[in-house]
């Protein structure tokens, strides 16, 4: 008979990226596990990490997370190099799809947003299509737009 699992903390963003959602319009999203050493997740706990910079290649039929920085944990007795490449756990047709999304032209793989789920590091991987210079003028625009008339209504519910 399974186990029943309890439900865990709600999940916590840790870092987020988002230029990458100004810079890129997200065509699909997906869930990629890190494989990390034991001072990268303290220092994770702490929210010490940074993944603005950051991209995803595939090598050798493996997904690996390049200019994620990790700060170091001051406890550690060894430290990690807070810039190093992490592998990314996905399953091998993740792996594949998200190759050949790489070898389309225009697309790339950035990540989103790193969090623990279930007491472990994940990170949200986005397959976006770079946006040229009218399209972030367009979307400045909408979220510009979309705050006043947020405003507008705020203003209406305070005059009631």
């Amino acid at each position: 008979m399974a186990k029943k699992r309890r439900p865990g903390p709600p999940q916590r963003d840790i870092a987020r990226n988002r230029r990458a959602l100004f810079d890129y319009e997200i065509v699909e999203r997906l869930e990629a596990g890190l494989v990390l050493l034991g001072s990268e997740v303290k220092a994770l706990r702490e929210r010490g990490a940074t993944i603005a910079e950051a991209y995803v290649v595939v090598r050798a039929g493996e997904a690996w997370l390049i200019g994620a920085h990790i700060a170091d944990y001051p406890n550690a007795p060894e430290g990690h190099d807070p810039g190093r490449t992490r592998k990314l756990l996905l399953h091998r047709r993740e792996i594949e799809r998200l190759s050949s999304d790489l070898a389309q032209k225009g697309l790339a793989v950035v990540p989103l947003r790193l969090y623990f789920k279930d007491g472990r590091a994940k990170l949200e991987l986005g397959v976006g299509r770079g946006r040229a210079h009218h399209d972030k003028r367009h979307a400045i625009r909408e979220r510009e737009d979309r705050r006043e008339a947020e405003r507008a209504v705020k203003a209406a519910v305070r005059r009631r």
